[in-house]
Order: structure tokens, then sequence, then C-alpha cells
């Protein structure tokens, strides 16, 4: 395979990853398959950090003429609108299902319903109060770590969330064909660029705060794999979704647990 042909190749692939999980449209020659969304995967991560990008240069603008609270509620704003509330649908749907249902097919069955349930709301509301409050205690700490977070949190939790795909399996119900597509398998290739676009990003922390991270997003990871094999027996969009907000939520504790350390 020649280099022009490879980068054509991995531009395709990352244009897919970003039409995936965000509004900006693909541009008209990326054609979307099953094998691309598959191999898009290695650059969930790349577009997790675009997404913390955008929502921290929201949030560092508004900061210089606006209080802390309102130029975090608009960084998330922000988050929300380039991504649809693609992660956020995906938590309350778990939460619903994960509470409303009592064998794996009911639970998925509750999951793929469009409406928002108690469950739902609740794990909704809980979360964003939460992200807000922990974004505007980092953001009072020093703008730059609400900077860094916001960075940190996008990117690390969509490699988190898609390191999954990796190691379990994906649960589809009967009705199959009104669910959005999603990757269902990941090869050794995509999961090593997907760590590394992580790692790589932990190399410019402190290292005790990098160190402090990793250790705290492998056992939410670990967390999660098994609360997803009891409930349904593997993945499906919906708690990849979860697995994303989750995640983001436990770097934010993280970083504001470390405070000095920063």
């Amino acid at each position: 395979m020649s280099r022009k042909h490879n980068w054509h190749r991995q531009s395709d692939l990352f244009f897919v990853a970003l039409g995936f999980f965000t509004r900006i449209p693909m541009p008209s020659w990326v054609e979307v398959d099953g094998d691309k969304l598959n191999q898009a995967s290695r650059y969930f991560g790349l577009v997790g950090l675009c997404i913390g990008l955008c929502c921290a240069s929201v949030f560092w603008l508004s900061q210089l003429w606006l209080p802390a609270g309102v130029a975090v509620l608009l960084a998330m704003i922000a988050g929300v609108l380039l991504t649809g509330g693609f992660h956020e649908d995906g938590l309350a749907d778990t939460a619903d299902g994960f509470g409303g249902g009592w064998g794996v097919a009911a639970k998925l069955s509750i999951m793929k319903d469009s409406r928002l349930g108690t469950y739902g709301a609740l794990a909704l509301v809980l979360a964003l109060l939460l992200k807000w409050q922990l974004l505007v205690e980092l953001a009072l700490y020093a703008p730059m770590v609400a900077v860094w977070a916001l960075v940190l949190g996008h990117c690390l939790s969509r490699v988190l969330a898609a390191s999954i795909i990796f190691t379990e399996t994906y649960v589809r119900d009967d009705d199959s064909s009104k669910s959005r597509p999603l990757a269902q398998t990941q090869g050794i290739d995509e999961l090593l660029i997907l760590l590394a676009t992580g790692l790589l990003l932990l190399l410019c922390l402190k290292g005790v705060v990098a160190f402090a991270l990793l250790i705290a997003l492998w056992l939410i990871r670990c967390l999660l794999v098994a609360l997803f094999r009891r409930q349904i027996g593997g993945y499906t969009g919906d708690t990849l979704g979860a697995a994303q907000q989750l995640a983001e939520l436990g770097c934010y504790l993280v970083l504001l647990a470390m405070g000095n350390a920063l």
C-alpha cells in the first residue's frame, strides 16, 4: 500500500470517527461501511481530544468576561451541541435499562425505547450537576486547570469507552435494525493507536497526576465491564456512552482530588 493511499485511508477513518461521534458532517467523498467503522475506533480518542479542545476554548474565552460557573456551563453546552448529546443519551438509556429491566431481553428493550424514564432522568441530571460542580471547582482553583480537565476528560473517557470493544462482546436484540451502526470488533492495531492517544496526552502531565488518572481509569473500566457483563453479558452503544460519561466524571474527580499536585 502506497503512502498516499494509506494517508487517504487514515483520513477517511478519522472522518468516519468524527462523523460518528459528532454533528460535524463527513466530507462527501468518505464512504462508510462496517469495516471502516470498526477500524475508525482507533481514532475515537483523537475525536475526544478535538471535542475537548473546542469545549476548553469556549470555557477559556468565556471566563475572561463571565463568572466561572457560567463559563463552565457554556463549555458543557458546546460539548452537547458538538455531539448531539450522544453519550448523555447512552447514560440515560443504560440507567433506564439496568434499573427497570429484570432480564437481558427486557433491559435491551428498555434501552432502545426513546422515552426517558425515572432512572435515566435521575442519572442524567445528577451526572450533569456533578460535572458542572467539579469543573467549577477546578476553574476556581485555576482557569488553566479547568482547561486541561476538559481536554483530558473528553479524550481519556473516549479512550476508555472504546477500549471496551476490544475485550467485550457486542450484544444486540432481535430489533437491531433500529439501532445506530456501531463498531462491533476492534483489532490490536486499533487498540494500540487508541491507547497511544491517551498515553501521549498523559505524558504532558506531572508523573503523579498521570499515574493517578491511569489507575483510576483502569479501576473504572474494570467496574464498568463487570457491571455490563452482569447486566447484559456485554456492551451496546448505550453502555459505551454511559462508560464515557462516567469516565469523564472520574477524570474530573481525580484532578480535583489531586489539588496541589496539579
